[in-house]
C-alpha cells in the first residue's frame, strides 16, 4: 500500500471513534510498527486532531473529513476490474450504465491512474460469456418481481414454454443462469440464460410466498 493510501486508511479507521493500539494498526495495514509511528507523526505535524500515545493508543480528538470518494491504488483496480465484467457480459443498458460509472471513477481516481488507458491497469475483463440477448429483461423481472414468460432449450434440445419468477442472476464466468420459481414444474429450476430462446414480461407480478423465495432455493 502506497503512503498516501495508509494515511487515508489511518484516518478511515480513526474515523469510527474507536481506540487504536499501533500493533493494530500495523497488523492491519500490513506494515512494521515504526512506520505507523511514522505516518502517525506526519499526519500529526499535518494538522490532524491525533490524541494518545505510543503503547496507549491514538484516537481522533474531533471528527476530520475526508473527501467524499478517495481510492486507493487497490480500490481503483477492484472497481474498474467489476465494471468491466458487467461491460463485457451485462445487458445492454447495465453495460451503457458501467460504462458511465467508469467515466465517474476516473475523476476520483489516484494520480498517475486518472488518465491511463484501459491496458494500464493491472487486471482486465474479456469477454467471455456466448450472448445473452433476454438478459436485460430478466434483470428487469429480478428487481421489480414480475412473472416472465419464456420459451426454454434444455440440453437435450427439448423446447418448453415456461411461465417464471425469476428470483436472480447469476454470472458464472461464461454463463448466466437464472434461478427461478417454475409454474410448469411447481419448484425450484435453474435456466441458462444464453438457452433461452425467447422471454417477456406479462404484466404480472409475484409476492415473496413462503418457500418460494431466493432463501428457500439456496436451503432448497
Amino acid at each position: 500500500m502506497r503512503r498516501t493510501d495508509r494515511l487515508l486508511e489511518i484516518l478511515r479507521l480513526f474515523g469510527t471513534g474507536r481506540l487504536w493500539v499501533g500493533r493494530d494498526l500495523a497488523e492491519h495495514l500490513g506494515v512494521s510498527l515504526r512506520t505507523v509511528y511514522r505516518d502517525i507523526a506526519t499526519l500529526v505535524a499535518s494538522g490532524v486532531p491525533i490524541a494518545g500515545e505510543r503503547g496507549v493508543g491514538y484516537l481522533l480528538r474531533e471528527p476530520v473529513p475526508l473527501p467524499p470518494l478517495a481510492l486507493t491504488g487497490e480500490e481503483f483496480q477492484a472497481l474498474l476490474f467489476g465494471a468491466e465484467v458487467v461491460r463485457q457480459a451485462g445487458d445492454a443498458e447495465a453495460a451503457e450504465a458501467a460504462g458511465r460509472l467508469l467515466a465517474k471513477v476516473r475523476v476520483a481516481s489516484p494520480a498517475g491512474l486518472r488518465d491511463a488507458p484501459l491496458d494500464a491497469v493491472a487486471v482486465l475483463a474479456e469477454r467471455s460469456a456466448p450472448p445473452t440477448p433476454h438478459l436485460g429483461t430478466l434483470r428487469r423481472a429480478v428487481e421489480e418481481r414480475l412473472v416472465v414468460e419464456a420459451e426454454y432449450r434444455s440440453l437435450a434440445g427439448a423446447r418448453t414454454t415456461r411461465r417464471l419468477h425469476p428470483l436472480k442472476l447469476a454470472y458464472w464466468g461464461r454463463v448466466w443462469t437464472c434461478p427461478a420459481w417454475c409454474e410448469l414444474r411447481g419448484d425450484f429450476r435453474t435456466f441458462r440464460v444464453d438457452r433461452i430462446e425467447a422471454c417477456e414480461v406479462t404484466g404480472e407480478s409475484f409476492d415473496e410466498e413462503p418457500a418460494r423465495t431466493y432463501a428457500d432455493f439456496l436451503a432448497h
